[in-house]
């Protein structure tokens, strides 16, 4: 951890925000309470959080209307967290931006390691970037005049424009630059996006392939770059080019 791993926990259950706050607080965080969405905000207009756990079921603005107000903003990462543990809520959380999905009652134990994993997969590009600008392997990788640039983790289109990209989006989009026209299996892209935080049944790579290829501006009928293998993986359709 580092002096900037502050957590915001977001919840209108004092009983639960206060456990939270002193989970977060015994295991070497700072923690900041927030009851709603209008407490959040007044925090973010002071200070940016490293993370931000919330709860989905709030009075006044919910945490699935913050969580996608803040993923159009560059905010910082979320976990939801939420009495509603339907898959299908799940997949909508990850969709609008969330990093990570925890339902209740949750084993404080696990909510701390998915709060490290969040955060260590967040700084990961930073941290790459940071050692690519010293060395060799600093490389924009093109495509159909798409530029991904490895040191500055910067992507823009053939217009010129630049398209933010999330963590866990940069990860799988460099797996694929890396991998041109080769089929990666499910398993290869949890392993290389999520590594030993992956579990069989996580459906983050499934999330984050649907987000890029809409920022990609694949049709899903007739996809131009990243195209599903039957029983195989992804393809990554289009050749590559690094300079």
């Amino acid at each position: 951890m580092t002096p900037l791993d502050l957590v915001a926990i977001v919840e209108d259950d004092p009983e639960i925000r206060d456990l939270a706050v002193a989970l977060f607080r015994r295991e070497g965080f700072e923690a900041a309470p927030c009851e709603n969405a209008r407490a959040l905000d007044a925090l973010l207009a002071r200070t940016r959080p490293a993370l931000i756990v919330m709860d989905v079921m709030m009075p006044g603005e919910d945490g699935l209307s913050v969580c996608r107000r803040l993923a159009a903003n560059n905010g910082p990462p979320v976990i939801l967290v939420t009495a509603r543990g339907e898959d299908i809520d799940r997949i909508i959380g990850l969709e609008i931006g969330a990093d990570d999905y925890l339902p209740k009652p949750f084993n404080p134990r696990e909510l701390i390691a998915r709060a490290r994993s969040v955060l260590r997969r967040a700084r990961a590009p930073a941290d790459s970037a940071s050692r690519q600008l010293i060395s060799a392997d600093a490389e924009i990788y093109s495509f159909e005049g798409w530029n991904l640039d490895a040191a500055s983790r910067s992507f823009t289109n053939p217009g010129g424009e630049a398209i933010e990209l999330s963590a866990g989006e940069y990860d799988l989009l460099m797996a694929f630059v890396k991998h041109p026209q080769r089929v990666l299996s499910r398993d290869f892209l949890m392993d290389w996006t999520k590594g030993r935080e992956a579990t069989a049944f996580d459906r983050s790579v499934d999330v984050m392939m649907s987000r890029l290829r809409r920022k990609l501006g694949d049709d899903s009928a007739a996809p131009r770059f990243i195209r599903t293998v039957r029983n195989g993986g992804y393809l990554f359709a289009v050749a590559v080019s690094r300079s």
